[in-house]
């Protein structure tokens, strides 16, 4: 009887396991980066905010053999990140390191002299222009304010450039985005928060800096009721990025974004973003998007003045995003400035690089490591930072990052602990076998 009994336990008990293990499964697959429980709010909800993060090992190639050797990275396709270089003694080198060459004809030197051509003509309001290191060209940009005659001077000045520069038109505006994660409002018009940063002492909001000159009032809402705080400092135009100071410290200022839904992503390191990366923006009018970055150092002639050194994404951005974030990973990248087209028809949006932001204004984000490419080339075609090691993460994590990721799994982690649990018990529950005296054969 007790034998049947315990034989019946152990079942029931094995059979919970079980159904625990897959129920754990499940909810670890959704909390996990890739997981639906992160997809977007846009039209493509199965999105995974976690978009692939990669090593900068081109960056680092494109630092150490110089502008005279190479014409920009960027990832490829397969994943790989790709070099364009100008000989082939650069191009053995990018391959010893495991990256894709490219031979191009014009170097970033060259390509560079041709934007400074371009910078150097009157201003022209609805023009743009980037390096496409894909292209190996300059490409100038006119949107529909343009002029037909202001046009045809633009054209005649990149024909005087030559091939590196190539002219395409947009049907659309540039325009900055004021009208996020989270939205702020002022005087009528209305803006999306960034980064929360702190200068060690008082929090602030990183944003746009077209949003608003410095002494400008924020509001959590169109009524005024309940305040944010302050505009204290912006760099608008040349660049595009303002402090906004907590007045109101009752207010979260935790390194976080809010993507909708309820969902937030912690931030956990900075860095410049890469050609062909996927990235997100979070912004109070469109929500969650995603997109890939096409081209950096692009300088923007919006209608109030020209930035220069933004990034160009495919992200669509709307009147009311500016300031919102550009991240991948956990990773600040930048923030919203402007654009053209929206979020229905598509269009191209600039963003204002994060690193370049907190470096002027002297603050960070708490808690977010700064990642940074080491530009030496070591021997053994291995880039790194010193003997010995490959300057490439090796996948070793910190206590904290650790806890971060197990916190991450959600209750799904503990379900799974229970039923791995609940296995390992069932090899103590056994039915007890009856025990038969053994006795020496030679007994009596």
């Amino acid at each position: 009887m007790v034998k049947h009994m315990r034989r019946g336990v152990r079942r029931v008990v094995r059979f919970a396991a079980v159904g625990a293990l897959v129920c754990g499964g499940v909810m670890v697959s959704q909390a996990v980066p890739g997981g639906s429980a992160h997809g977007t709010t846009g039209s493509d909800g199965s999105r995974a905010l976690t978009a692939r993060q990669t090593d900068d090992v081109g960056g680092r190639l494109v630092s150490a053999l110089g502008t005279s050797r190479t014409a920009g990275n960027w990832i490829g396709a397969d994943g790989r990140p790709v070099v364009a270089v100008t000989d082939d003694t650069a191009a053995g080198e990018v391959s010893r390191a495991g990256a894709t060459a490219k031979r191009v004809r014009y170097s970033m030197k060259q390509l560079d002299s041709a934007t400074e051509k371009l910078r150097s003509a009157p201003r022209v309001a609805g023009t743009a222009w980037l390096v496409d290191p894909k292209s190996n060209q300059v490409v100038l940009v006119g949107d529909s304010t343009v002029s037909t005659a202001r046009w045809s001077r633009m054209k005649d000045l990149a024909a005087e450039v030559g091939d590196a520069v190539r002219t395409q038109r947009t049907t659309d505006s540039f325009t900055t985005r004021t009208a996020g994660a989270s939205p702020m409002f002022t005087n009528g018009s209305r803006c999306s928060a960034g980064f929360n940063v702190t200068n060690g002492q008082t929090g602030f909001i990183l944003t746009a800096g077209h949003c608003g000159p410095p002494g400008t009032p924020w509001f959590t809402d169109g009524t005024g009721r309940t305040k944010i705080g302050t505009t204290v400092q912006t760099s608008f135009p040349g660049n595009d990025f303002s402090l906004v100071r907590y007045d109101n410290t009752s207010l979260d200022q935790r390194s976080v974004l809010s993507v909708g839904g309820g969902q937030e992503v912690r931030v956990t390191g900075v860095a410049d973003p890469v050609v062909g990366q996927e990235v997100f923006r979070s912004g109070s009018t469109t929500g969650l998007r995603s997109g890939k970055v096409t081209g950096l150092n692009a300088t923007v002639n919006y209608p109030e003045g020209t930035v220069t050194g933004l990034v160009q994404a495919t992200v669509c951005a709307e009147p009311g995003d500016s300031g919102g974030p550009l991240f991948a990973q956990g990773v600040a990248l930048g923030v919203t400035s402007g654009g053209s087209g929206d979020c229905t028809k598509g269009g191209v949006t600039f963003f204002q690089p994060v690193t370049k932001a907190l470096s002027a204004l002297g603050v960070s984000i708490p808690g977010a490591k700064a990642q940074s490419a080491n530009p030496s080339i070591a021997s053994g075609g291995q880039t790194g930072a010193g003997p010995g090691t490959s300057g490439i993460d090796d996948g070793v994590s910190t206590l904290d990052d650790v806890v971060a990721y197990a916190q991450s799994l959600g209750p799904g982690l503990v379900v799974i602990v229970v039923g791995f649990a609940g296995l390992l018990s069932t090899l103590a529950i056994r039915p007890r076998s009856r025990r038969y005296r053994r006795y020496p054969a030679g007994w009596g």
